[in-house]
């Protein structure tokens, strides 16, 4: 052919022809085909069991967001569902021991296949993972922010009537569910998903809160 712009111009309309006449084929539906790796790669053993692999609503949610943030709407609803899950003290005392919950900050074991059971294992809180929370602790994570002299700055919550102070109660349910305050918090939800006890919630509160826990020195 000596005529290079026809030539040019057949081409382009047989590709175009071509395009059109060729199926099209759907794309794979990516969540159903990792949700399937998932499940092939993971197996019981002990007391790690299968349904570590199910997300609840929230977690869902935020996984589908793929780290990119969420309208106000689901933020807000998200929030609320998981503000009205909180389980108040039985007893409406929040405050335990500071000691005790030095002892489960440092403590990151639990909820491993190895483990005799969730009944009769205590977990840990692992709380310098993430938080600066004593200048005596000299190895903590910074993923979250510094928690030291957090009752001082907040106010010390007094332990006849811890009860009286907004953080009290802001803190107890930020440890028991931390999607109560951000919707796709990377934090445990200590208490929600049953991890630690009330007893050692209150610990926790303890080291926070207390004026003699190293927190507020």
């Amino acid at each position: 052919m000596r005529h290079p712009r026809l030539r040019r111009a057949l081409f382009g309309l047989f590709a175009v022809l071509t395009a059109c006449a060729t199926p099209v084929t759907p794309s794979p539906d990516y969540d159903a085909l990792m949700a399937e790796m998932m499940r092939a790669s993971f197996r019981e053993q002990g007391i790690a069991k299968m349904d570590r692999l199910m997300q609840d609503a929230s977690n869902a949610e935020c996984s589908k967001s793929e780290g990119g943030p969420l309208s106000d709407a689901r933020s807000e609803a998200i929030q609320t569902a998981n503000y009205k899950s909180v389980k108040m003290p039985a007893d409406g005392k929040f405050i335990g021991d500071w000691r005790e919950g030095e002892r489960l900050a440092q403590n990151g074991r639990g909820m491993t296949w190895t483990d005799p059971s969730t009944a009769t294992t205590a977990n840990g809180g692992g709380c310098y993972n993430c938080h600066e929370l004593s200048k005596a602790e000299i190895s903590f994570g910074n993923i979250g922010p510094s928690l030291f002299n957090y009752g001082k700055l907040h106010g010390v919550a007094n332990p006849e009537a811890p009860e009286s102070l907004p953080i009290v109660d802001y803190t107890w349910r930020k440890i028991y569910n931390s999607k109560a305050f951000n919707a796709c918090s990377g934090m445990p939800r200590f208490g929600h998903a049953g991890l630690l006890s009330e007893a050692q919630l209150k610990h926790l509160m303890a080291l926070l809160l207390d004026p003699n826990s190293p927190v507020n020195k």
